[in-house]
């Protein structure tokens, strides 16, 4: 068996991650989470760049449109960004809730000074540790407040729920 080798920048530094605010554009209405290397926060320009990409980013919230597209799935106009002012990019992660159970996803990025650069990120990339850890808690919120909830769905409950933490 070949031993695998994974090149590290060093230790791993634990960083808070932390809820923004919600943000309403589009049609959407988007918790936003910010994530910084330097751990005091994303940059103001980093976070007023991923507002200002909402429209381009997500699709049309709206239910499915009846036509022949079977990946024109309900969209709730609900979800959560993370902005991550990275050492190497600002990456913004954009998600939505669709098909009742489904988180969908788009990830754009920037190299940390050119954000007027900003733009969909060439890798198959899901996600770092840090933005994972929001996603799984997102994940459950979603799974609490609006698929268990046996008064029905509970969006309002579900923004209400922000993430805090370090990573």
């Amino acid at each position: 068996m070949t031993e695998t080798t994974i090149t590290r920048t060093g230790a791993h530094r634990p960083r808070p991650i932390g809820f923004l605010k919600l943000h309403e554009s589009a049609g959407w209405r988007l918790k936003f989470y910010g994530i910084a290397a330097d751990g005091e926060g994303p940059r103001p320009e980093v976070v007023r760049t991923a507002e200002l990409l909402v429209p381009t980013a997500l699709p049309s919230p709206g239910a499915h449109s009846g036509g022949d597209d079977p990946y024109d799935i309900d969209r709730y106009g609900v979800g959560f960004v993370i902005v991550h002012d990275a050492v190497d990019y600002a990456f913004v992660l954009y998600h939505w809730w669709a098909g009742e159970n489904e988180v969908h996803q788009r990830i754009f990025s920037a190299l940390p000074n050119r954000l007027g650069a900003m733009r969909p990120h060439p890798t198959p990339a899901i996600g770092s540790v840090r933005e994972l850890a929001v996603t799984d808690f997102e994940r459950r919120a979603w799974l609490e407040n609006v698929l268990k909830n046996a008064d029905g769905a509970d969006v309002e409950a579900y923004l209400a729920e922000h993430f805090e933490g370090e990573v």
